[in-house]
């Protein structure tokens, strides 16, 4: 429950303005982005819609309309003016929104280290259905910088880095498929829960929770393989630019093109 500071009536967290006087309340506590938004916790959203509900929340907050308010109500809306961009920024992205749901069920972050930082400390990070192409692909770009700190001609090295970043793409187009697949799963949860409720029977029609927990255990999963391939990506793109800079260096003691001797 909120406090409102102008009455000191309570009010609901989900709440923006008090119920007793109409005073925008004080953010407290809050972190779930979907309730602020009065959004259940889909993973598909309508984006018409969540536009509109952030504008129309954005009018109601604005920092201008509480200019000549209680330094409270200023300080408020200031508070919720920012959280509502958070909020909105967050649950646009289709990536962003995952993590959010995760965090807010309870999951620890999906994150991963980069594979170029990591060496060694970084490799027990790679997710177990990536070490093939992982190993794989960090003997290739040894094997590309040896060969371009020696001078080798830059061109073929260019075309294995393109022939090296093909299949890792195709890894990450299967794997937004499969984050949809599985966001498509959690809201049909939300949706058997709901005829659950509106049946008036306990537990009827219901999904279990251990069926919850796996399909956010599987979100997790395949965003921690995401945040990896990302990183590999980047990886290569780094390879690649080093090797177009190397294109681009005049080669030393290079005294320009010859020309065709002509005279008779």
């Amino acid at each position: 429950m909120l406090e409102c500071r102008s009455c000191g009536a309570g009010a609901p967290v989900d709440e923006h303005f008090c119920p007793q006087c109409s005073r925008i309340l004080a953010l407290g506590r809050h972190g779930d982005y979907f309730a602020f938004l009065d959004l259940p916790r889909r993973l598909t959203i309508d984006a018409e819609d969540l536009e509109k509900r952030f504008r129309d929340l954005s009018r109601k907050f604005h920092p201008d309309y509480y200019y000549n308010a209680a330094p409270a109500e200023r300080l408020a809306s200031l508070e919720r003016s920012s959280y509502l961009n958070d909020a909105y920024r967050t649950l646009k992205n289709p990536v962003s929104r995952v993590e959010h749901l995760l965090a807010i069920e309870g999951l620890p972050p999906a994150k991963s280290e980069d594979p170029s930082t990591g060496s060694g400390s970084g490799m027990a990070t790679v997710p177990p259905s990536l070490l093939e192409e992982v190993f794989a692909l960090n003997e290739e770009l040894d094997e590309i910088r040896e060969l371009r700190e020696s001078g080798t001609d830059p061109e073929p090295l260019r075309a294995r880095l393109e022939a090296a970043r093909k299949p890792i793409e195709a890894r990450r187009e299967e794997h937004e498929r499969q984050l949809l697949e599985l966001s498509a799963r959690w809201d049909s949860h939300l949706s058997t829960d709901a005829r659950g409720a509106l049946s008036g029977v306990e537990g009827q029609d219901q999904a279990p929770a251990a069926e919850k927990r796996k399909t956010l255990d599987a979100l997790r999963e395949r965003l921690l393989e995401r945040n990896y391939i990302n990183n590999l990506l980047a990886t290569i793109e780094r390879e690649v630019a080093m090797v177009d800079s190397s294109l681009q260096s005049p080669v030393s003691g290079h005294a320009g093109p010859k020309t065709e001797d002509r005279r008779p």
